[in-house]
């Protein structure tokens, strides 16, 4: 055979191997598109924290092999529309809210019962242990193209802010119209209190809370800091009523696709996804950026002992009701479980 002719005949096939391996290669990178609806800074929201922390993880400990995308400040949609793209596996993991994940899975209002933690390490130990875990499985037996990976946090405890009056005690709260998600307990909960529940999207609260549609919202601290609710507020009240954490869930059509090594690395990314959430909500809330920025801004005052008692006592049961009237008997058994985890997580160390 000409010498020549073998030269270009093996060049050839090198090339073409090459050229297949590259394909090759090309298919097995999948990509995971992480959509929220919050600013790509990690340093000012709990929830970029969480998937910067994730992203990062995922890449360098596949060494490639699953590529992430982000997509935030609702780039692709609303939070509730994420939610509908990851059960599609348009995009691949999105953080749902209460209010985006409570059409798909109504039985989130257990969440919603208001004054039952007595601090953060409360929430931690109840949302990693045995409620966690069976709240999770039962979000994916009812949509059934999921997975659950954790609950990271929003950015702490919900405080209550107005334009009207401080609100000290049952009395104050009056009259007082509250914008609350689009979720029945809440709703549930500022009725229960003597406040006017005012159901309204996110993206409306700022332009209702500056005109008087509303007189005031409750959000985390973080939240309200970066906000700027207190532009359009005067009074903030540290009632600490509700938690409500992001549900972190994956497409379970893309879980399915990836290999054992691959599921292994997501899941420990999102552990770490939900510690990076957690300390940087705890650091928003003691820096300038927390209650000691906002002190120069609007006047904020802290529920006593025993009016907290009475706002749990006015509240809790309305939110009680309600779940046992829904008729759903998976979520009072569930309750139950919520309400037995948050009493033993009140009363014992987080770390022991």
């Amino acid at each position: 055979m000409n010498t020549k002719f073998l030269s270009i005949l093996m060049s050839s096939v090198v090339a073409a191997g090459l050229t297949l391996s590259s394909v090759a290669a090309s298919a097995e990178t999948k990509l995971l598109k992480f959509a929220h609806d919050n600013k790509t800074d990690p340093f000012e929201n709990p929830a970029h924290a969480c998937a910067a922390v994730f992203n990062n993880i995922v890449e360098s400990e596949t060494n490639g092999s699953i590529k992430t995308e982000v997509f935030p400040s609702n780039q692709l949609g609303n939070a509730r529309e994420h939610v509908q793209m990851v059960r599609d596996n348009v995009i691949q993991a999105t953080l749902a809210s209460t209010g985006a994940l409570a059409s798909y899975y109504p039985r989130i209002d257990v969440l919603n019962l208001p004054f039952a933690f007595d601090s953060n390490a409360s929430t931690y130990r109840v949302f990693d242990g045995p409620f966690g875990e069976a709240f999770a499985g039962d979000i994916e037996g009812v949509l059934g193209d999921v997975k659950v990976l954790g609950f990271p946090d929003t950015g702490g405890f919900f405080a209550v802010t107005n334009s009207k009056r401080p609100i000290n005690t049952l009395d104050d709260f009056k009259g007082i119209r509250i914008r609350t998600m689009t979720v029945p307990a809440h709703q549930a909960v500022i009725q229960s209190l003597g406040g006017e529940a005012y159901p309204l999207a996110w993206g409306e609260v700022y332009t209702g809370l500056q005109t008087g549609v509303i007189d005031g919202q409750m959000n985390p601290i973080p939240i309200i800091s970066f906000w700027k609710m207190f532009e359009v507020q005067k009074y903030m009240t540290l009632t600490n009523h509700l938690f409500s954490p992001y549900t972190f869930v994956i497409s379970k059509t893309f879980w399915d696709s990836l290999s054992q090594h691959e599921q292994n690395v997501v899941r420990k990314a999102a552990e770490s996804c939900v510690a990076a959430s957690r300390g940087l909500s705890r650091i928003i809330e003691a820096s300038d950026r927390g209650i000691s920025g906002l002190a120069d801004k609007i006047e904020i005052t802290a529920l006593s002992a025993e009016d907290r008692t009475r706002f749990k006592e006015a509240s809790q049961p309305a939110v009680i009701e309600l779940i046992a009237e829904s008729g759903d008997t998976k979520a009072v058994e569930l309750l139950e479980l919520f309400r037995a985890e948050v009493e033993k997580a009140n009363n014992e160390p987080y770390l022991q």
